[in-house]
């Protein structure tokens, strides 16, 4: 048995090349044993990490799935090592190569009420700002453990929306000059429409933010798998309905809401990566290609393909719903000659 809880993190990390927290060997912080939270963490596969302090550490778990939302269904928590207590404040980029390379961000922080501690059982109430509830955790086999929701689940699993509207673009005659600070993405025009995913539905509301339905978008039928996209998760997408060889494909650009929690103030560099580590790819949804950092390549493969237009959006632009502004651009596409 190891001498000291954070061994086994220390052995896995270099304090000179990560820039999580890598405390001295040493006696342990005293706490409340209160404190709880979550992060996304953008490692090989997305996930979420749920931390509750516990003795002067983290105890840990990786849930690739997120919390669930409801009593139905039980996601897989992986337990994992015990972090110091510092790593409730971590976010930051994780170089590629160590061990968890890749983007954490905190998800939700709060406190925590123990009602059950044991080997075979974790009973605790969360306290957060995005997640609430009476969970529970349970081994299964070695270090997979489940997590199951012991209140009643959300009304009806999907996420609100109600005060969310696409965001649109202003137009301008050339591309930026400061191309470098900017993604750039094809806009291949169609309906464009913001898709509720929940509970295994989909509703799709339009650009003034009335419903979309199948008599006012032609092929919106086709479209309904996509609520059980996104492993399932609940989740408020941006793109557009768009004609692809005679077939409507939703081409999804944005994320904006994902398993309980709201994405808007994130940059469009981090929700694009989290757009993409969802792997939403079907024959009737996938998301469009973006470039960060040159336009010129890009206009010029809108131009030979035929497309009218490119969007430049800036890496670091928030998501403000209905609102027009120089953070996302319109570029027509000038003819060739």
């Amino acid at each position: 048995m190891s001498a000291d809880k954070l061994d086994i993190y220390r052995s896995k990390r270099d304090a000179a090349r990560t820039p999580e927290p890598v405390p001295e060997p040493g006696p342990l912080p005293s706490g409340h044993d209160d404190t709880f939270v979550i992060q996304e963490h953008h490692a090989r596969r997305l996930h979420w990490d749920l931390r509750l302090e516990r003795d002067g550490v983290l105890a840990s778990w990786a849930i690739p799935k997120g919390l669930p939302l409801d009593r139905k269904t039980n996601h897989l928590a992986v337990h994992t090592e015990d972090h110091p207590l510092e790593y409730a404040t971590f976010e930051g980029e994780i170089a590629q190569g160590e061990y968890g390379g890749g983007l954490m961000l905190i998800w939700d922080r709060g406190t925590y009420e123990t009602e059950k501690w044991t080997d075979r059982e974790v009973m605790f109430v969360l306290h957060g700002s995005r997640v609430s509830g009476r969970y529970v955790l349970f081994p299964t086999d070695g270090k997979n453990w489940m997590i199951h929701r012991m209140d009643p689940p959300p009304e009806d699993g999907l996420p609100p929306a109600a005060d969310l509207r696409p965001m649109p673009a202003e137009d301008r005659k050339r591309l930026p000059r400061d191309q470098e600070a900017y993604g750039f993405e094809f806009d291949l025009g169609g309906t464009r429409a913001l898709a509720i995913l929940g509970g295994g539905k989909v509703r799709f509301i339009g650009a003034d933010g009335a419903p979309l339905t199948p008599e006012s978008t032609p092929g919106l039928e086709e479209l309904d798998g996509l609520g059980k996209a996104a492993w399932g998760l609940p989740a408020v997408l941006d793109g557009r309905i768009a004609d692809v060889g005679g077939a409507p494909i939703y081409m999804i650009f944005d994320i904006l809401r994902l398993n309980t929690g709201d994405l808007l103030g994130r940059t469009y560099q981090d929700r694009r990566r989290t757009l993409d580590h969802l792997s939403l790819r079907d024959r009737r949804w996938q998301p469009t290609p973006w470039f960060p950092g040159d336009g010129k390549p890009v206009l010029k493969v809108a131009r030979d393909q035929g497309i009218p237009a490119v969007l430049a959006k800036r890496l670091d632009s928030p998501y403000l719903p209905g609102a027009r502004s120089p953070y996302w651009l319109r570029i027509p596409v000038p003819p060739a000659g």
